[in-house]
């Protein structure tokens, strides 16, 4: 008898200790001859079964070194996939790994889940058969956070993603605010309603119609009341959706996208003029790893302020501590007829050395009684680019402008000075022109007539009008503004413009507001484009 009770309290331990095993993630495991395995931060091949979709899901989970000893909890990131890929792609692409360790001094020790999230948009199926994004929430999530030790509050919980997980990333934290409560969002997929009525058929039955509905619709038809409710173009125009507050989204998306570069910007409009908090980049770039692992550091420091429930800090002013520029190698000058100033300043070694050189035009507008301060870092600036090789030996030729008007004659006479004092390329082919705030404004009325003056244009938080367009010139031209400056919609239309006509162009939105320390972090950032620009 004594042995048959002990023989049935096995059995009814035996359980217990199963599911205390399970529940414990944190501990190593150990094989059948009793020894203790290595512990592994990078658990792939893991599954859930879903009832939801009658059916196992896969994923992966990195942990943090800190994970192996202790019982503390950590945060989360879940990462989402793009179409076409699976759980895979963050570990392996992604290569999560090496940068979450590298950046782990920004975010803290984290957790990152990657899902497999098939080509489902991270959404539940129109037609209610694949509810995807409530299994996500209600059975993967329920599982992964028992499993491993995560805390599971919204507020330590974050999703980011590319692509087609650019979106899920958005649409998780908008449609579940109390789940999560940060996105990154690298290169969206999605489209606004004029890009989704224009899709070809194919495309959009395939990749749209399929999770969204209108399945073989074209026109108005397409856009099913399903689509319009998870549009980030319909419900971030309602100011009491939960998704317009208390989210920390940040959105980043490369200038040379076929079609989502327009996408991303266009919903950075709607958001500043809903006044929807967020922050968004455009950075010279496609839709690639190498293109999302730029974004990486700024993103990881994103999140990390997100989880220590702190703003995310405005980017400071350029200091201006570049070298002072000789006096002996600058010179001022005025136009006879209009009196209009200008300073050029000379190459290091421009007196010895019998080259000509290629010209750089700014137009340049300066705070009040800071004129003669922002001249001096203006120059210092440019010539430490110089110095630096970052930009070709070159004149720099300041026009202090600001809201001032400054004529086609005048500009056309004082290049005409500068090419008759200096020793100069004076083909227009070897001169570009930059502009910024009220003085990129004055450049842009110019601009149809200056095709054959100048290669290339800069506008820095320009001034522009609405509805700017590239008229009456093809030439190069790269736009440059600050997130929270005031002239995101002309820029947006202007950029439109450029993309249109096909004009060369490259596209930059930055952090912050409009500053002069702004402008000559953004002339510093511009240097390749210039340098491409004054040809050889």
């Amino acid at each position: 008898m004594q042995r048959n009770g002990r023989f049935f309290l096995k059995l009814i331990l035996l359980p217990a200790f199963l599911v205390l095993a399970a529940l414990t993630g944190c501990e190593k495991e150990k094989p059948d001859n009793g020894t203790t395995l290595p512990f592994e931060r990078l658990r792939k091949d893991l599954s859930v079964q879903s009832s939801l979709l009658n059916r196992a899901i896969n994923y992966a989970v990195l942990l943090p070194p800190e994970y192996e000893h202790g019982h503390d909890t950590y945060p989360v990131v879940y990462l989402l996939h793009g179409f076409g890929d699976n759980e895979k792609a963050w570990y392996q692409g992604g290569n999560i790994r090496y940068y979450a360790d590298q950046y782990a001094g920004e975010t803290g020790p984290v957790i990152y889940v990657m899902p497999q999230g098939f080509n489902t948009y991270w959404v539940n199926k129109y037609s209610g058969t694949y509810p995807y994004m409530d299994m996500l929430i209600n059975e993967l999530m329920t599982a992964v956070e028992s499993e491993f030790r995560i805390k599971k509050e919204a507020s330590q919980r974050a999703v980011m993603g590319y692509s087609m997980g650019g979106y899920g990333a958005l649409i998780m934290a908008a449609k579940n605010p109390e789940v999560f409560k940060t996105a990154v969002v690298l290169s969206m997929s999605f489209r606004t309603d004029a890009q989704y009525l224009n899709e070809p058929q194919g495309v959009f039955d395939s990749q749209w119609g399929t999770v969204f509905g209108g399945m073989g619709k074209s026109g108005n038809d397409r856009l099913t009341p399903y689509f319009l409710g998870y549009s980030p173009f319909h419900f971030f125009m309602d100011p009491g959706d939960p998704s317009c507050s208390g989210q920390h989204y940040f959105i980043d998306c490369g200038d040379d996208e076929e079609s989502l570069s327009e996408t991303n910007d266009a919903m950075h409009l709607l958001m500043r003029d809903k006044g929807i908090n967020h922050e968004y980049r455009v950075r010279n770039g496609a839709h690639t790893w190498d293109y999302w692992h730029k974004s990486l550091p700024e993103a990881f420091r994103f999140i990390g302020y997100a989880f220590r429930n702190l703003p995310y800090p405005d980017k400071g002013d350029d200091t201006f501590q570049d070298e002072q520029v000789p006096a002996a190698r600058i010179y001022s000058h005025f136009t006879e007829e209009t009196q209009q100033p200008f300073h050029v300043m000379v190459p290091e070694g421009y007196t010895t050395e019998g080259n000509a050189y290629p010209v750089i035009y700014i137009l340049h507008d300066r705070s009040a009684g800071m004129e003669q301060e922002e001249s001096a870092a203006l120059l210092a600036r440019m010539d430490a680019g110089i110095s630096g090789l970052r930009l070709p030996k070159s004149l720099i030729v300041e026009i202090p402008a600001g809201d001032d008007i400054l004529s086609l004659e005048t500009l056309g006479r004082i290049k005409e000075m500068v090419n008759l004092e200096y020793r100069v390329k004076t083909e227009g082919k070897f001169a570009v022109i930059a502009g910024n705030g009220g003085a990129g404004a004055t450049l842009y009325t110019l601009l149809p007539e200056l095709g054959d003056l100048f290669n290339a244009c800069l506008l820095f938080d320009a001034e522009l009008p609405s509805g700017a367009s590239m008229t009456g010139t093809d030439m190069a031209c790269y736009l440059d503004i600050t997130d929270q400056g005031n002239n995101y919609q002309p820029y947006h239309s202007f950029y439109l413009s450029l993309r249109q006509q096909q004009i060369p162009h490259e596209y930059r939105v930055r952090q912050g507001l409009p500053s002069h320390g702004s402008f000559l972090a953004g002339l510093s950032e511009a240097s390749v484009f210039i340098k491409d620009n004054l040809k050889k």
